[in-house]
């Protein structure tokens, strides 16, 4: 069935459910895992929920996106360690996640993604897009959606 899977996360409640529905998956199918988290570049503006809400220097924000990055993709690591899951995780630097999901099933030869899906809709959803519409339109391979 499937050998491997991408489980992309922005770290949110969604894709933590989405990380224990692929790794359950994983498990179940004998496949192994990789996690992915894309982060945007390093910029003086902070945000939060997608507001600007302070200013720092670019070093600060790197270790942001880094402690960020550890702490989601670890959530995927100890849910694959506990299951006795082979995982491999992989941060990458890009305002363009849904190209980063693709590019990363692509290269590590994925044949299954798993991700969430915060059903955004109206105008926040024209306005704010949605990745995961994105990757279903553009995936080669099977895309399974949690919401």
């Amino acid at each position: 069935m499937f050998k491997h899977i991408l489980i992309p996360t922005d770290g949110s409640p969604l894709s933590r459910r989405a990380v224990a529905m692929g790794v359950k998956l994983a498990k179940s199918a004998g496949a192994r895992v990789t996690g992915v988290f894309a982060a945007p570049p390093a910029t003086p503006v902070v945000y939060a929920d997608s507001l600007p809400v302070g200013y720092a220097t670019v070093q600060q924000q790197e270790k942001m996106i880094q402690k960020s990055a550890a702490r989601y993709l670890g959530v995927i690591e100890q849910a694959a360690k506990k299951s006795g899951v082979p995982c491999e995780c992989v941060q990458v630097i890009s305002d363009f996640p849904a190209d980063v999901i693709l590019a990363v099933a692509k290269k590590k030869k994925c044949d299954l993604i798993v991700m969430a899906s915060h059903g955004r809709r109206g105008l926040r959803g024209v306005l704010l897009g949605s990745e995961t519409q994105k990757v279903l339109t553009h995936s080669r391979v099977p895309v399974l959606v949690s919401r």
